[in-house]
């Protein structure tokens, strides 16, 4: 194996490989990344054994060949080599890979090729193209509200399925953790129909964010039950699905929340966030009071003072006092699009809804909290 290759592509290639990889690691192989080259081209292949990545990258090859070297390690080498070109070699009868860009060289030990595990797939049976942006906006627009939570495993990720709205057949992402809940939907893509619900983890949404974030044009996507493979130009993403069932949200979405408020979306995010200064780490709760076109914000923290903060909105109810964690409220304006953000509520005790005006695609739902 033997080949030139320009750093630019190569490096960033490895930045999307090398974050599969785990630092720590039982299994030395698991620590590397397997190279192969062909004609023209050189493949970068990792796994966690649960999820593997594939990406591919032009190369001038004098000879083909496979081998393994430690994958951060690689990356940091050539994240720091200067630009232009770089040369690597494998020394067979050291089983070394020798790595040559001006007058640098790096020599690192390799494992063979043939140790390296690959993810087995059946037939995914169901495939369909959307694209990029698409994919893009349902995780962005969900994946703050997947679980961290371990001992709910099946929380953590997002609920890929087929549904319905309007009437019309939709493809819709859902995330929650149980305080939170966020929805995302879009027309339904042809070839989708028929698709088993499938749990994506938090660990493949965070590599698929990173991998449309510079895809263009169409994706394509095909899933069985059990794994998904998601390919974006020169890259293709295989893992496996969270093994569980995701709960039935919609019966926490509230249908008859029948007090309606309309607040300026980027003034209430600052309230929040300067009143919260305040609140403790533990609980980041905010207190807001609703009465006739106002709303007053605060916090009371025994252990540190007090800060309140009113704004005009459009509110025409009866009065309502209700706490949410600020953190979670930040969250949700972040993802609403217009400059307006509307809120559903009950009463105290009740989860509230908020949607953006201007975008009937997506809702969240907030539990409250005690103040």
């Amino acid at each position: 194996m033997r080949l030139t290759i320009d750093k630019p592509g190569l490096a960033k290639a490895l930045a999307h490989v090398a974050s599969v990889v785990e630092r720590r690691n039982t299994i030395p192989i698991l620590s590397n990344v397997l190279l192969t080259a062909g004609s023209n081209d050189l493949q970068l292949t990792a796994t966690d054994l649960d999820m593997e990545l594939v990406e591919t990258v032009a190369c001038t090859s004098k000879g083909d060949g496979a081998i393994t070297v430690p994958a951060h390690m690689f990356y940091d080498i050539v994240r720091k080599l200067p630009e232009g070109e770089i040369e690597l070699n494998r020394d067979a009868e050291q089983e070394r890979l020798v790595m040559t860009s001006g007058p640098a060289q790096f020599s690192l030990q390799t494992l063979p090729s043939d140790d390296f595990p690959a993810l087995s797939v059946e037939d995914l049976g169901h495939a369909f193209t959307m694209p990029a942006t698409d994919l893009k906006r349902l995780i962005e627009k969900t994946r703050f509200a997947i679980s961290t939570e371990e001992t709910r495993y099946y929380l953590n990720g997002i609920y890929l399925h087929e549904a319905e709205s309007d009437g019309k057949p939709t493809l819709r992402a859902v995330a929650t953790d149980g305080h939170r809940l966020a929805q995302v939907e879009l027309p339904l893509p042809s070839g989708a129909k028929g698709m088993p619900g499938v749990i994506v983890p938090r660990k493949t949404v965070q590599e698929l964010s990173k991998l449309v974030e510079d895809a263009d044009g169409e994706v394509r996507i095909e899933l069985s039950s059990s794994k998904i493979r998601v390919s974006a130009g020169r890259v293709i993403l295989t893992s496996k699905l969270i093994d569980g069932t995701f709960p039935d949200y919609e019966r926490v979405i509230p249908q008859g929340n029948d007090k309606r408020l309309e607040v300026d979306n980027g003034s209430f995010k600052q309230a929040v966030d300067r009143v919260s200064t305040l609140s403790s780490d533990k609980g980041r709760a905010v207190k807001l009071a609703l009465s006739d076109g106002k709303l007053t914000l605060s916090v009371n923290n025994p252990e540190s003072g007090s800060a309140t903060e009113e704004l005009v909105v459009d509110y025409g109810y009866e009065p309502l006092e209700i706490g949410f964690n600020a953190r979670y409220l930040i969250d949700i304006s972040d993802q609403l699009e217009s400059e307006t953000a509307e809120f559903l509520l009950a009463d105290p005790g009740s989860p509230t809804m908020v949607r953006d005006v201007k975008d009937s695609s997506a809702l969240y739902v907030l539990m409250p909290m005690r103040v």
